[in-house]
Order: structure tokens, then sequence, then C-alpha cells
């Protein structure tokens, strides 16, 4: 894996086989633009396929994960079918490749983690989380499904009632909440995150590697079997990236208030 290949995501090599993969946009608060998502579907081929790395951490720069989708992203995509058909095939490969890495992954979410950063950070076989820190999926109040991971794995961390909950109502929950709904492995103090996903990726790359692959295989077996329920809610986000809700979406986003959707306001008559 040639370091130099990623211009936002930052790559750094540890010891014991551990690549430390940083998220690298934070005066945009780490928002992903198409750049990143990009790179952020990659990324996990690139794991797999490297011979030096047994161990992938990731974790975002700055005060937070990843908060989301670029607004402008947002915007060129929306209404777009040319890019909205490349996006979900995108999409597609980012939540596959995580599946079908090989390698343990550990993510340290240390702050907002949401859309598209929260594909790493929920996907990751250990998900480390600032108690302080806000997880979510925040399609529906954009005005588009919830696509990206949701479905396949929302369900099988917290359960299908606290699922339908937060994926419905786009409400964000901390570190904390999440913990206790098991969203993630554990949650710490914002300063120490990092330090113990990285201590979790030392002591899984000392391991026994084939055991702890084909562990990591089994499991996700689990994630392949709700693969076409997947399939279908990334579909139905793009689907409703085509309407006029997700215009209302952005808009009110801009303007900073609450979104009047279309598709909710009264009929006439």
């Amino acid at each position: 894996m040639n370091l130099d290949d990623y211009n936002q995501l930052t790559l750094t090599r540890r010891d014991n086989g551990v690549l430390l993969i940083t998220i690298d946009r934070p005066d945009k608060y780490n928002a992903a633009d198409e750049e990143m998502h990009r790179e952020l579907a990659t990324i996990w081929k690139d794991v797999a396929a490297d011979p030096d790395t047994r161990v992938a951490v990731i974790t975002g720069a700055g005060k937070a994960f990843s908060a989301g989708g670029d607004l402008a992203m947002v915007e060129r995509i929306a209404g777009d079918y040319d890019r909205v058909s490349h996006m979900l095939n995108e999409m597609s490969e980012m939540v596959y490749n995580i599946i079908n890495c090989d390698k343990p992954i550990v993510s340290a979410i240390n702050g907002v983690a949401v859309g598209a950063g929260t594909v790493a950070a929920l996907l990751a076989d250990v998900a480390i989380a600032a108690e302080d820190a806000k997880i979510g999926d925040g399609h529906v109040k954009l005005g588009v499904a919830a696509g990206d991971h949701a479905a396949i794995i929302w369900p099988l961390l917290a359960g299908m009632a606290k699922a339908r909950y937060y994926l419905l109502t786009g409400e964000m929950i901390t570190g904390v909440e999440a913990e206790r709904i098991g969203m993630v492995a554990k949650a710490l103090p914002r300063e120490q995150v990092l330090d113990e996903a990285l201590r979790i990726a030392d002591e899984l790359a000392n391991g026994a590697q084939p055991a702890i692959r084909l562990t990591k295989r089994a499991l996700n077996n689990w994630l392949r079997a709700a693969g076409p329920m997947f399939d279908q809610s990334a579909a139905y986000e793009m689907l409703t990236f085509l309407g006029p809700d997700v215009v209302e979406g952005y808009t009110a986003l801009r303007e900073k208030r609450a979104p009047r959707f279309p598709s909710g306001r009264p009929r006439n008559g």
C-alpha cells in the first residue's frame, strides 16, 4: 500500500502491523465530500491486500469522527441521476469492502459520527466511543431514507425496537447510551479513546492471525445474510435523493431552521 495514495485519509504505520487511518478534514469536522467518500470505500481493499497491515484503526482528526456528508456534496447529488447511480455503487462498495476485509478493524469514535462516517464507526469489528460522542443516522431529517449501513447493522447491534426508534426519528445517541444498548463495545472519556483502540489493535495484531481472521469471517456472515436488506435500503436512499424533500432538507440545514418537507405538509381540500 502506498500511504500517499490518499488525500483525505492520513495513514500512519505503527508497530506490530497496526495501520492508523485518520479521517483528516478537521476544518469541516471530517464531513465526507466525493473524494473522501471514494477513499472510505476503497481503503479497505488496500488494507486487506497489504502484507504489512494486520489490524486497522480508524479515527477522526480534531473534535469529530465524521460529521456526515458534506452539504455541498448533498446539493450536487440531489436530483442528478448519474451522480445518484454512482453514489449507490460506491456506498455498496464501502459497506461490503469493510465486511469482506479479512483483517480486524477497530474504530476510535472520538466525536460526532453521522452519515458516511458512521459506516466505518459501527461496521468496525470493535468500536470504542467517547462517552460524550454523538452517534446517529440523520438521513430522515435530511428527507432521505436511512441507507448507508443502517439496515444491515443497527438491528443486530441494538435490536429492532431501538433501531426503529433511532432510524425513524434521526435522534442522536451519546457514547454512553451507545454502549448501554450495544452499539459500541466500550465508552470511555474522550482522551482515552484512541489509546484504548490502539491497545486493542496491538493485542489483535500479536494474536493468532488465522484464528482471528476466520472468527471475523464467520461472524460477518450475519451481515452477509442481511445484505439484501442493505441493498434495498441503499436503493431507497438514492431514490429519495431524486425527490423534493431532500431539497428542502439541505436548504433548511443551510438556513439553520427546521425543515418543512413537501411530503409532510397538509393537503389542501
